[in-house]
C-alpha cells in the first residue's frame, strides 16, 4: 500500500483514501449499479491483499462515492477499474482518482499504465484521453452483456 493513506480534496469535501475490508460492501454496491458485468466481492477483498494493487476509495461525508483499482507488474501497471457514484458523476470525481493512480504508479516506478474501455463509453474515453491515455490497440470480443471490444490506451509515467 502506499504510504498515503488519505488526502482531501477541500473543493468538494471528499477524501481519497487507501481501501480497506469494510469499504467493500459499498464498494460492490457501486459496481453493481455501474457495470452489466461487475466485479464480486471476493474480487474487491483479493485486490486489497495484494502487494502489487493499490485499491483507492473515494468518501464523502463518510459515504463512499468512488473507487479506483490499479496493480502492477515490473514497471507496467494497469488500471482495472474506476467507478464513481451518479450522484458524483460530472464533479472532477473520475479525474481525480484517475490522477492518484498515476501518481501512485510513478511512486512505485512504473513507466507506463495500461487501461481497456468500450468504445461505445464517450465520457471515460474523453476522461482519459484528456489525461494522457492514447489508443495503443483494440482487444476483439472483450466485453460482454453487451458484447463489444475493447480499446487498449496507454499513458505514459513521468518518473518523480
Amino acid at each position: 500500500m502506499s504510504s498515503m493513506a488519505h488526502e482531501a480534496d477541500p473543493r468538494a469535501g471528499m477524501v481519497l483514501r487507501d481501501m480497506s475490508p469494510a469499504d467493500v460492501p459499498a464498494v460492490a454496491a457501486l459496481e453493481r449499479a455501474a457495470y452489466t458485468m461487475p466485479w464480486s466481492e471476493a474480487t474487491f477483498r483479493g485486490l486489497i491483499r495484494r502487494r502489487d494493487a493499490e485499491m483507492i476509495t473515494a468518501e464523502a461525508g463518510g459515504a463512499v462515492v468512488g473507487y479506483a483499482a490499479f496493480w502492477c507488474v515490473v514497471d507496467q501497471g494497469e488500471l482495472g477499474n474506476v467507478c464513481v457514484s451518479d450522484e458524483w458523476r460530472s464533479h472532477g470525481l473520475g479525474s481525480r482518482l484517475v490522477e492518484e493512480v498515476i501518481r501512485r504508479a510513478a511512486q512505485r516506478g512504473v513507466h507506463e499504465v495500461f487501461l481497456e474501455v468500450r468504445p461505445s463509453n464517450g465520457v471515460a474515453r474523453r476522461l482519459y484521453e484528456r489525461l494522457g491515455f492514447r489508443p495503443v490497440g483494440r482487444r476483439r470480443d472483450y466485453y460482454q452483456a453487451p458484447a463489444e471490444d475493447a480499446i487498449v490506451l496507454r499513458h505514459l509515467v513521468q518518473p518523480l
